[in-house]
C-alpha cells in the first residue's frame, strides 16, 4: 500500500498534466488511494539493433544470452517497425507516442520537440514516478528541457572513449564534463547501476539508451579481436548494385549509404566484413550491459517487480541491396526488436505476429504504469497483446515516412504504407517514383511490381490507403529541403 504523502504527491503533480481529464486524475487518485501496485519500467533502447541479432532469433555467431532472456522469460513481437528509421525522429516518437509529422521532429536536423509536447516521462513524473534518463536522445536540447530526477546524457553523438556529457540531479544540471578512458556504453550503463541503488519509496522508470554500435563503430577494448576468422553470410541481394539496382528507382540507385563508397565523414564501412563484425562487437557489448541492469535488479530482489522493455530506434542495413546504415523503407532498416518482460502480466514464451510499432512504446509505459493514455497519442498500448489476449480490432497497416534531404546519406525522402503483405513506397519529390513488393512471395524485396501488368488495382488499393493514412494521422507536412548535411 502506498503510503498518503505518495498519493497526495501523485495527485499534486497529475493535476498539472492538461492532457487527461479531471476523471482521468480522479481514476488514477483512485488507483493509488486503493493501493494499486505500480511496476518499476526500465526501457532499453538499442542503436541500430536488428530482429535477427539475438541467439534466440537464430543467429548462429552472435551471443546474447540476456536479451534472449527479456524475450523468453516474456513477449516477443515479430513484427515490430519504426515509423520513421532515422535516429532523432525515431526516438522523439519513443517518449511522444506521435509522427515525426506531429511533433515537427522530422530529421536529425530539425529536431526540436514543441514545448507543448509533453515525454512519457512527464507524464509518469507527475504520477508520482521517479525518471532517469542514460544515453543517447539525439534531439535537439538532449531532453534537458524536461524534468529528470537523474540524467546523464550527452548532445547529439557521443566520442567512445572520451565522452561529453552533462550529468543532472532533480532537474538541475551540472557543466558538461569529458570522461576519459571508459568505454561510453560500459560508463553509461555503471552511472545507471548507481542510480539503480539508491534508496526510494516510489516507483521509477529508467531510460537507458545506448550509443553502439554507431559509426564509426568503435569496440570496446576487450573486444576488438572479437569474431576474427568467422565467416560471414552474404546477403543474397548483397550485388545488386553491381547492374546498377535493377527495376528500382534511381531513388534507391544513388542512395550514398552503399557499402564501400566515397567515405563523407570518414566513417563509412569499407567491406561488408568490417561492417558485420563491428555491429556484432557493439550488440554483444549492449547484451552484457542489458545484465548488468538485471543482475542489480535481481539483487535487490525488484527484478519481477519491474517491466523491463527492450527495443531499438531503427533496424540496420548489414548488406542488403549493398546498404548499410537505415532510412530507406526496406524491412532491414524498418524493422526493429521488441521484447517486454514482466510477470506479473506478461506470460513467459509469449509471442506476438501483430503489427507493432514505436509509436506504441510511450503508451504502452503508460499502461504499464496504470496513467491513462492522452488521446493525443497516436500509438497504442502493446500490453494487452503481450499478456496473450485476442485483439481482433488491430492495426492491419501503417504509415512510414521519411524527409531528411539533402543530407547525409542522400536517401531522397518518401512515404509509404506497409500492410501485413504489401509495401507501397512513393519518393515524392520530381520526378515521382514508386516501389511496390509482395512480402509474402518476394520477403527480400528484390522484384519491384510497380507499373508491371496485372498490379493495377492492388496499387491503386494501397495509393489511396497511403492518402487515408495520411489524413487519419493528421499529416499536412510540407516537405522542405534541409539544406545541409546532417550526421546520422
Amino acid at each position: 500500500m502506498e503510503d498518503r504523502r505518495t498519493v497526495l504527491k501523485y495527485i499534486a503533480g497529475a493535476l498539472g498534466a492538461s492532457t487527461l481529464s479531471a476523471n482521468s486524475l480522479q481514476a488514477m487518485a483512485e488507483q493509488l488511494a486503493q493501493g494499486k501496485d505500480r511496476p518499476n519500467i526500465v526501457c532499453l533502447l538499442g542503436e541500430g539493433l536488428r530482429t535477427d541479432e539475438f541467439s534466440s532469433a537464430g543467429n548462429k555467431i552472435l551471443k546474447t544470452p540476456n536479451m534472449d532472456r527479456i524475450g523468453r522469460e516474456g513477449c516477443v513481437f515479430k513484427n515490430s517497425f519504426v515509423v520513421n528509421a532515422l535516429c532523432l525522429p525515431s526516438r522523439a516518437t519513443a517518449l511522444t507516442g506521435l509522427y515525426s509529422h506531429t511533433t515537427g521532429a522530422v530529421s536529425n536536423i530539425e529536431g526540436r520537440l514543441p514545448k507543448n509536447v509533453e515525454l512519457v516521462s512527464d507524464l509518469l513524473h507527475k504520477a508520482g514516478y521517479e525518471t532517469a534518463f542514460l544515453g543517447k536522445s539525439h534531439i535537439q536540447g538532449a531532453l534537458m528541457d524536461h524534468y529528470w530526477d537523474y540524467y546523464f546524457g550527452f548532445v547529439g553523438q557521443a566520442d567512445y572513449y572520451q565522452p561529453v556529457i552533462t550529468e543532472g540531479i532533480r532537474g538541475e544540471y551540472k557543466t558538461a564534463k569529458k570522461y576519459d578512458g571508459e568505454y561510453v556504453d560500459t560508463l553509461l550503463t555503471r552511472k545507471a547501476v548507481e542510480w539503480l541503488q539508491q534508496k526510494r519509496d516510489v516507483p521509477f522508470c529508467l531510460f537507458l539508451w545506448f550509443y553502439a554500435p554507431h559509426s564509426p563503430f568503435y569496440r570496446p577494448k576487450d573486444m576488438v579481436n572479437s569474431f576474427n576468422g568467422v565467416p560471414i553470410p552474404v546477403p543474397s541481394t548483397f550485388d545488386e548494385d553491381l547492374n546498377d539496382y535493377p527495376g528500382k528507382p534511381r531513388a534507391v540507385a544513388h542512395a550514398d549509404n552503399q557499402i564501400g563508397s566515397a567515405e563523407v565523414f570518414g566513417d563509412d564501412p569499407r567491406s561488408l566484413e568490417e561492417l558485420v563484425k563491428d555491429h556484432y562487437a557493439g550488440v554483444e557489448d549492449n547484451d552484457r550491459n542489458v545484465g548488468a541492469v538485471l543482475k542489480e535488479l535481481e539483487r535487490q530482489h525488484s527484478l519481477d517487480r519491474t517491466a523491463v522493455l527492450l527495443s531499438s530506434d531503427h533496424g540496420f542495413f548489414l548488406g542488403e541491396h549493398h546498404f548499410y546504415d537505415k532510412r530507406l523503407m526496406y524491412e532491414p532498416s524498418i524493422r526493429v526488436p521488441l521484447m517486454i518482460r514482466y510477470p506479473k502480466r506478461v506470460p513467459s514464451g509469449e509471442t506476438s505476429e501483430k503489427m507493432v510499432l514505436n509509436l506504441d512504446l510511450a503508451p504502452t509505459m503508460l499502461d504499464l504504469a496504470g496513467v491513462p493514455v492522452p488521446e493525443v497519442m497516436q500509438g497504442k498500448s502493446v500490453l494487452p497483446l503481450a499478456e496473450g489476449k485476442r485483439i481482433a480490432q488491430w492495426r492491419k497497416d501503417w504509415l512510414y515516412e521519411y524527409y531528411e534531404y539533402p543530407g547525409f546519406e542522400n536517401v531522397r525522402p518518401c512515404r509509404g504504407v506497409r500492410t501485413e503483405r504489401y509495401k507501397y513506397i512513393h519518393f515524392f519529390l520530381d520526378p515521382e517514383e514508386f516501389e511496390l513488393y509482395d512480402l509474402q512471395t518476394d520477403p527480400d524485396e528484390k522484384n519491384n511490381l510497380y507499373g508491371k501488368p496485372g498490379f493495377e488495382q492492388l496499387t491503386a488499393q494501397l495509393k489511396a490507403r497511403l492518402a487515408e493514412l495520411r489524413q487519419e494521422t493528421g499529416d499536412h507536412y510540407e516537405y522542405k529541403p534541409t539544406g545541409m548535411r546532417g550526421h546520422s
